[in-house]
């Protein structure tokens, strides 16, 4: 089992994980590939002191990336989705 501050890798921040926060209040992060959805609520309310309702994990496979005649590969991540009862991250620097 990962420790706390493993689980939760970093958030991740695009255009489409921002608009799902401003219109149904959903964080992104990626997340230790061990953990399972009770390991990722516990660490997000522990670290954001916050209520968690619900958590989508996902496994992302990794680009293939070419670069010449090279051919390589990203590596495998794991993503979860979170959606909160009440409060609020601020992950992303704003308050939304």
């Amino acid at each position: 089992m990962p420790t706390l501050h493993r689980v939760i890798v970093r958030p991740v921040i695009t255009e489409q994980t921002s608009l799902a926060y401003q219109d149904k209040g959903e964080y992104v992060f990626e997340v230790h590939p061990d953990a399972n959805k009770q390991e990722i609520k516990q660490a997000i309310e522990r670290l954001f002191g916050v209520k968690v309702g619900q958590v989508w994990t996902m496994n992302v496979r990794g680009k293939t990336r070419r670069v010449g005649t090279s051919v390589g590969r990203r590596p495998h991540w794991k993503k979860a989705i979170v959606t909160l009862k009440e409060g609020t991250i601020d992950t992303f620097g704003f308050e939304g």
